[in-house]
This record gives structure tokens, C-alpha cells and sequence, in this order.
């Protein structure tokens, strides 16, 4: 292990968030234990997906957003306010007036998951 490994290192989650405008693009945060703390500004429809191996956590930093559930009722997520999509839930994260969210899932986890398409992404830029 080197020392730059045992670093702690502070983010600013505001700060964080100040850095980058794109939005659906989450910027690795930090990771821990296999897992991702991934930082993203969502704004209007993402598409619809699932993670087959995956939970996801979803938690509201600014703004406010829906999950919309194939299969049950949406979850709407004020700033302050986390919720967990099991794995395998298809699901949609809309927000029409824009929301800052933190995620928390597997390293690697393509933010689009399964779904198909020009608009899938495995690849997260670091902050």
C-alpha cells in the first residue's frame, strides 16, 4: 500500500457539484469496499433500466426527483431524502427541474445498466 492509498481526503459535495455541468454523467466521488460514491446532475428523463446484479442508491443533495417504477408506484425524492432501487427494479430517474444526487452502487455499474443503445454508459469521469 502506498501513501497516496491511505490518504483521506475530504469532498465538498457542494463544491463537487459547482465543478461539472453535465448532466446524466456521474463523476466518480470516491470509492470504497468494491463500491462507488458517484456524484450526478440529472435534468428531465433519463431512460428506462434496470442493474440485473446491482442496488442503487439514490440520494438527493439540491432539487428534487422521481423514480419511476415499472412495477410500483413511483418514489418522489425531495433534497435530504435517499431511497434504494433493488437490483434487477426496472426504473427511470426523472427530474423536470433538475436535481443533484449522489449514488452509491457497485464499481463498474453502467449508469444506464441494461438498457440498449447509443445513450449507455459504463465509463464515470473522476471529479
Amino acid at each position: 500500500m502506498t501513501d497516496d492509498d491511505r490518504r483521506v481526503e475530504p469532498v465538498t459535495l457542494a463544491e463537487a457539484f459547482e465543478s461539472f455541468d453535465e448532466t446524466w454523467s456521474p463523476r466518480l466521488a470516491a470509492e470504497l469496499n468494491g463500491q462507488a460514491v458517484k456524484l450526478a446532475k440529472m435534468d428531465g428523463e433519463f431512460v428506462w433500466h434496470s442493474h440485473p446484479d446491482a442496488d442503487e442508491l439514490f440520494l438527493v443533495v439540491a432539487g428534487s426527483m422521481t423514480l419511476e417504477l415499472r412495477a410500483g408506484d413511483d418514489v418522489e425524492l425531495a433534497a435530504g431524502e435517499m431511497a434504494v432501487v433493488p437490483r434487477g427494479v426496472e426504473h427511470r430517474p426523472v427530474a423536470p427541474e433538475g436535481a443533484d444526487v449522489l449514488l452509491f452502487e457497485p464499481s463498474g455499474t453502467a449508469n444506464t445498466g441494461d438498457a440498449a443503445g447509443d445513450e449507455r454508459a459504463a465509463d464515470v469521469v473522476d471529479l
